[in-house]
This record gives C-alpha cells, sequence and structure tokens, in this order.
C-alpha cells in the first residue's frame, strides 16, 4: 500500500527561484497596466496582424540584499538630542537621485530591460474587465461565450488539481470508522481530485453598429483616433463573445455601409452630416435587427464639425436609436481642444436618458478611457 506523510518544513529556500520568478511577472503585469493608455495608442499594435511581439521597457528588479556604504564621509546614528519626528538628518548621493544631477553626472542612472508579450497577452490584461453594457436575454440567435467550471469530484488526477478540504476530510472520516477521528496515516483512498470541462455560456444575441466620419475635416489625427478605438473594440468582441455582429459605416453628407477593410483603410472627403449615418442605422434596425430580437449597440466618432442646420435632426434620430438600442456610444476627437465645444456635441447634452454615453478625446492617451467609459463594468450600472 502506498502511503503519503504529511510533515511541516520549510521548504522556502527551495523555491527561491520559483518565487522570485512569480515576483517579478506580478512586477512587469503592474508595470504594463500602469502604462496602458500609451501602449493601447501605439500605432504599430494598430496596423499589425495580431502576430505581432511587443516591446515594453521595464525597470529591473534587484534582490534584496546589505549594501556597504563605500562613501568616505564618515556617518553615525547618534544625534545631538535637539530632532523632533519628521526632521531632516541627512540626504545622500547627488541632487536629483542616481544618475541625475547638474550638468554630466558620475552617478549611474536605473537599468531597463524589454520585457515581451504577445497581443493575446495584452488583450487579456486590457479586457479582463469590461463587457457589453445592460445585455439582455433575446429570442432567437444566442451569443457564446466558453468558460471554464469545476464540475466533478474524482479520486484520481494531477496532483496540481488536488482538492485538500476534500482529502483531509476523507481522511478523518477513514479514520473515524476505524474508532480513531484524527488525520494522519494519509492514503490513496483518502485523495480527492477536481477535474473541470469547458462551459458555453449561452448569452443574447448582439449587433454593433460602427459608425465614423470621414469627412474633409476628419484631419490624419482624428481618424487615427477613431480607427485605434475601433481596432480594440472589433478586437475586444471577438475576443470575448463568439458571435457578435459588426456592422461597418462610413460617412460624410452620405452613409454607406462598407466592409471590415473600407472602413479601416479607405479616405474620404467631402462636407458632413451626421444625419445621414443615424438614418442608415435605423435602416438597418428596421430592416435587419429587430430590438425584439438583438442587444444593439451604436457608436459613432466624428470630430463634430456637423453641418449646423443637421444638428436639430441628429438629436432626433439619436433620441430614437437611444430608445431602441441597449447603449449608444458618440466619440468625439478635438486634438488639444477641450475647452471648445463642438455644436452637435452641444445639440446632445439635451438628451438625458442615461443609456447616451459621450466621451471627449485631445491625445491618443484618451483612447483606452474611452474603451473603459463604453464597456467599463460600472457602464451598465444604468440600466
Amino acid at each position: 500500500m502506498f502511503t503519503v506523510s504529511l510533515e511541516s518544513h520549510d521548504w522556502s529556500l527551495h523555491r527561491k527561484g520559483a518565487i522570485d520568478q512569480a515576483r517579478h511577472k506580478r512586477k512587469v503585469k503592474e508595470a504594463i497596466r500602469q502604462n496602458l493608455a500609451d501602449i493601447v495608442s501605439e500605432q504599430s499594435l494598430i496596423t499589425t496582424d495580431g502576430k505581432k511581439i511587443f516591446k515594453v521597457p521595464i525597470r529591473t528588479l534587484d534582490e534584496y540584499r546589505f549594501r556597504f556604504d563605500t562613501s568616505e564621509q564618515k556617518q553615525v546614528g547618534q544625534g545631538d538630542g535637539d530632532s523632533q519626528v519628521g526632521d531632516v538628518l541627512e540626504r545622500g548621493g547627488q541632487p536629483g537621485g542616481p544618475g541625475r544631477g547638474q550638468g554630466a553626472g558620475d552617478q549611474p542612472g536605473v537599468d531597463y530591460y524589454e520585457a515581451e508579450l504577445t497581443m493575446d497577452e495584452l488583450a487579456g490584461m486590457i479586457f479582463e474587465d469590461l463587457s457589453l453594457p445592460n445585455l439582455e436575454e433575446k429570442r432567437m440567435q444566442e451569443l457564446e461565450s466558453p468558460a471554464v467550471r469545476f464540475t466533478d469530484i474524482r479520486k484520481s488526477g494531477p496532483f496540481s488539481n488536488l482538492d485538500k478540504r476534500r482529502t483531509i476530510r476523507e481522511n478523518i472520516k477513514r479514520n473515524a470508522l476505524q474508532g480513531d477521528p484524527h488525520f494522519g496515516s494519509l492514503t490513496n483512498d483518502d485523495l480527492r481530485f477536481k477535474t473541470w470541462e469547458q462551459d458555453i455560456q449561452r448569452e443574447s444575441n448582439a449587433v454593433v453598429i460602427a459608425m465614423m466620419d470621414v469627412s474633409g475635416s476628419m484631419g490624419t489625427f482624428e481618424k487615427y483616433v477613431s480607427r485605434a478605438f475601433y481596432f480594440w473594440m472589433v478586437h475586444f468582441l471577438r475576443t470575448k463573445y463568439d458571435n457578435v455582429e459588426i456592422v461597418f459605416v462610413a460617412h460624410h453628407t452620405e452613409a454607406k455601409e462598407v466592409t471590415e477593410e473600407e472602413f479601416f483603410t479607405r479616405g474620404e472627403s467631402g462636407g458632413t452630416k451626421a444625419s445621414s449615418a443615424y438614418q442608415l442605422a435605423l435602416s438597418l434596425l428596421e430592416e435587419r435587427y429587430s430590438p425584439d430580437r438583438w442587444n444593439i449597440y451604436p457608436f459613432h466618432f466624428s470630430d463634430g464639425d456637423n453641418w449646423p442646420s443637421d444638428n436639430e435632426l441628429c438629436l432626433q434620430l439619436t433620441s430614437e436609436l437611444v430608445e431602441r438600442c441597449n447603449q449608444f456610444g458618440y466619440g468625439e476627437i478635438r486634438q488639444g481642444r477641450y475647452s471648445y465645444q463642438s455644436t452637435l456635441m452641444h445639440t446632445f447634452e439635451r438628451i438625458t436618458n442615461p443609456k447616451f454615453v459621450s466621451v471627449t478625446i485631445a491625445d491618443k492617451a484618451d483612447v483606452y478611457p474611452a474603451l473603459r467609459n463604453f464597456f467599463g463594468t460600472e457602464v451598465g450600472s444604468h440600466a
């Protein structure tokens, strides 16, 4: 009979390499999360095919150790008795910290190295707590969202899935039947393992209508920001949901449904009538996406320079869309113009329905906060 004995030993020194590796990975993730806004807006990612390995600069992580003071200055620990809590006794090193100072410094700098991540690893960090807000149950089609869940307990399996609580319980139960209710003399019959299977969670079907202003007033920055947001939105939807439909609409004074490739690469010119996009969106709902069967999410990105006489019609059509949709998202791009408000955004301020969500983007780094404003966990609270 094979027996397993449980003893308490301090294995921390034996696991030093694993502990250091886990600490390193944790620090890398923290550094990436702190810089997600800059990483998301990186142009090299927007044009990638999804297979690119990209690099993020990370400060090196030194091991904890004692260091001897090699300076010639004598330092002692006693004071003259007049110090108070919070008094600064001594500042060591050059002004400004290591490697910094007035003019050329002679102190070492902080070492950096580049951590490599795949597109999927980055996407997992960006999308981990994002979701379609106000998702409701609908008739007909359903979205499939895969998930892993533990479903059974067995007497055999990999030790990584060992259920310690149930194992201890089974051991005590077996010993109790023999008249000695205690934990000890563990055998194979006591071992219990958790087993898991892939579970398909069925969610209501949804359609996202991506509308983008491609008129002449949309400059290089405005078009880049629009495409950057939609790039990550599309990647998020296809990462988290299996069968969500996405319709791409480009507009100037006229709107038309385009392919995904045309949406991200095609340039246009001309005037701006945002109402043409909203009218096309409403037509799509009438012809293909009934609100009774679909969760509907229209998004529109523009610089807000709309034809003035068109604003009231935009307000009317947007109000109709909001009533039929789960959420309407409007993003206005104003490079370095936070104080300036377009007439279109000013018109939209009259919409009081909480399902209308608007954001202003003045810098590339605002793309990531815009994603969180539209898809963050707190968005669905106004349902």
